[in-house]
């Protein structure tokens, strides 16, 4: 069954010790020591015996909306089990049979799974061109939307693009949208060069999801937050999924992190601009391989593969070989799954190092490869 053979993929490959994870947008960097003294002090307190507050941690609450910029009074928040699990919480709550999600592709697939898993439509707008800034237009939104347009997805920046909207984009999806529900996914916006809140423009109507496992390298502890009106928090509020609370020790180490957030990310910041200028020159040397979007918003970047004559998914098996995960278009998109792979770039340098200086030889033994194993 595909579902287990997924699991027994993802769990052989936490058991690999040595492998390279540049290939699900994680931060690999090392966690600023009052995160680790946070996670430390839950269990030695015992903090953990008890369950959470509902909504989340008043500070860690406070200290997102503080993040973001948003009004408190006018906004609230629901920490989650990550980012995903608000996705989820939202698109069920709000959609039902019959309605529709529009969202770009390529994007990131889970909130259209969540839609279908509803009897609801997940219908993906074609935004791999180059004409269009590989990216999704006002003019192609409203082009799309429809009476039975109820939610809009919007990941921003893209994943796995790495383009972010103007602030004018934005208002217009604020135009755009009318009377639907509108998810704005913020998980990459600490990376971003510049970024615009969509909830400022359409407060009642906006879910603003929030991620700390890619900024601050806690995905393993599954923390993440949902903001919306108040209105709309309570009506979140009332079938939560994590009712009784989100990890304590996650919480604690989401705390440290934002009160050391100046600190912390500029450290971060440096070591991912690094790596995707490593990237690119490396990328320069190899016939065939582009990168679509030169300047990526988020922590990672698409690398084109078409004109090499390759496939993702041979280049994937090809690193995989050596011990370094990266991942294939098809994981984001049916149409555009020949096109690209995505590499991570808040890792170690010397991970960044070994990726680059083998890209010539995965490429040639890409081209030599005949079946390779399923990819997820």
């Amino acid at each position: 069954m595909e579902h287990e053979a997924r699991n027994r993929h993802f769990e052989a490959l936490t058991q690999q010790p040595d492998l390279l994870w540049l290939g699900q947008n994680t931060n690999h960097l090392p966690a600023h020591p009052a995160v680790l003294a946070a996670m430390h002090a839950a269990v030695d307190d015992f903090s953990f015996n008890a369950y959470a507050p509902p909504l989340g941690m008043e500070r860690l609450r406070a200290l997102i909306l503080e993040d973001l910029g948003l009004d408190p009074a006018v906004f609230g928040v629901i920490v989650t089990d990550g980012a995903v699990a608000g996705l989820s919480h939202a698109v069920r709550t709000l959609l039902r049979p019959g309605d529709e999600l529009l969202a770009a592709e390529p994007g990131w697939k889970w909130p259209l799974a969540f839609a279908r898993s509803l009897g609801a439509t997940a219908r993906e707008l074609p935004v791999y061109e180059a004409a269009q800034g590989y990216r999704l237009s006002p003019a192609q939104l409203r082009a799309a939307m429809r009476p039975e347009t109820k939610l809009v997805y919007l990941v921003d920046p893209n994943n796995p693009m790495g383009t972010r909207f103007e602030p004018e984009e934005i208002e217009a999806f604020a135009e755009i949208t009318g009377d639907a529900f509108v998810i704005h996914d913020c998980t990459y916006r600490h990376f971003a060069q510049g970024h615009t809140l969509l909830a400022p423009f359409a407060p009642e109507r906006t879910i603003t999801t929030y991620s700390f496992s890619k900024w601050l390298g806690l995905a393993g502890l599954r923390v993440g937050a949902m903001l919306a009106s108040h209105a709309m928090i309570a009506r979140f509020a009332e079938a939560a999924p994590n009712a009784l609370g989100s990890s304590v020790l996650a919480q604690r180490a989401a705390i440290a992190g934002l009160e050391h957030k100046h600190e912390f990310l500029p450290m971060v910041i440096a070591a991912d601009r690094a790596a995707k200028a490593m990237i690119a020159e490396a990328v320069a040397g190899v016939p065939g391989l582009a990168l679509p979007v030169p300047v990526s918003h988020g922590n990672f970047v698409a690398m084109d593969v078409f004109e090499a004559g390759i496939t993702p998914e041979k280049l994937v098996a090809a690193y995989a070989e050596a011990g370094i995960m990266i991942r294939q278009g098809g994981y984001h998109t049916k149409r555009y799954a020949e096109r690209f792979v995505k590499i991570s770039t808040t890792v170690p340098r010397p991970w960044m190092e070994r990726f680059c200086a083998t890209l010539p030889a995965m490429v040639e033994r890409a081209r030599a490869m005949n079946d390779v194993p399923v990819s997820y």
